[in-house]
């Protein structure tokens, strides 16, 4: 689980690539694209412009290189030409790449037009459960310090988090250990030690924590109907705290609040 100083350094590139797909996609004008039509913008870019590898492609039998998961669906939506992202919606995209042997893996949830204030009230919280759990990664805390935080602040906020699925170590292999639960006892779980890499990633429902996955296998859904809404990164565990590997330009003057 701990990684090299070499190996730390691919996976920093990897990190910074990923992070330059997301900000590619801040300048898109999402309503009226399909969710397909985003996948294969993703697909070209990181292929053609990045001279990388879309890593989820492949994976356990997956066709397509990111999951889009809009306003009810949690997580693992399936892009889909019929799919089409409408002025209103909140819609996630969950992205993974690989450079070098190396992968990382982020997601961002996007406000799509005239959003309304309940759901982005939804977005701007998962954000926020996501960073609470970064701030508490460092040498010798543990695990579930950072699932507390996450937790703590959904809940204080009137919101559930899903238990169904968490993050992940990362490196060679896209899920490898530790599993990072987004729920958990502070003080409680395994040590963090330095050069350690992971994944956060928080899912935060409006309103049961209660899922069901539909009949393609993949797209995960809330049970009530209600709307979800998920950020991701990918942290390495350094010598004074947290180095996050896929922190975008926009996120730069803001990670601290």
């Amino acid at each position: 689980m701990v990684k090299t100083p070499d190996e730390l350094a691919l996976l920093r590139v990897s990190g910074r690539l990923l992070a330059s797909v997301f900000e590619m996609l801040d300048r898109q004008s999402l309503a009226g694209m399909s969710t397909l039509q985003v996948n294969d913008l993703v697909d070209r870019f990181i292929t053609d412009d990045l001279a990388a590898r879309p890593a989820s492609r492949g994976q356990y039998g997956y066709e397509h290189v990111l999951n889009c998961s809009i306003n009810h669906v949690v997580c693992h939506g399936v892009p889909c030409a019929d799919d089409i992202i409408g002025d209103g919606d909140i819609v996630n995209f969950d992205i993974t790449l690989e450079k070098n042997g190396f992968i990382a893996d982020s997601s961002k949830t996007y406000l799509v037009g005239d959003v309304p204030p309940a759901a982005r009230r939804l977005v701007r919280i998962a954000q926020e459960a996501m960073w609470k759990g970064i701030r508490q990664v460092g040498p010798g805390a543990r695990l579930g310090d950072i699932g507390h935080a996450i937790e703590k602040h959904a809940k204080k906020n009137g919101f559930s988090i899903v238990r169904e699925y968490c993050g992940h170590g990362i490196g060679r292999q896209m899920h490898e250990d530790p599993q990072v639960l987004n729920f958990g006892r502070p003080g409680n779980g395994m040590k963090l030690l330095e050069g350690m890499v992971f994944t956060i990633e928080p899912m935060v429902n409006q309103g049961s924590r209660k899922v069901a996955t539909e009949e393609d296998g993949w797209t995960v859904v809330t049970d009530d109907g209600k709307l979800s809404a998920q950020f991701e990164h990918t942290v390495a565990v350094t010598r004074r705290g947290v180095e996050v590997l896929t922190l975008r330009g926009d996120e730069k003057a803001t990670r601290s609040r």
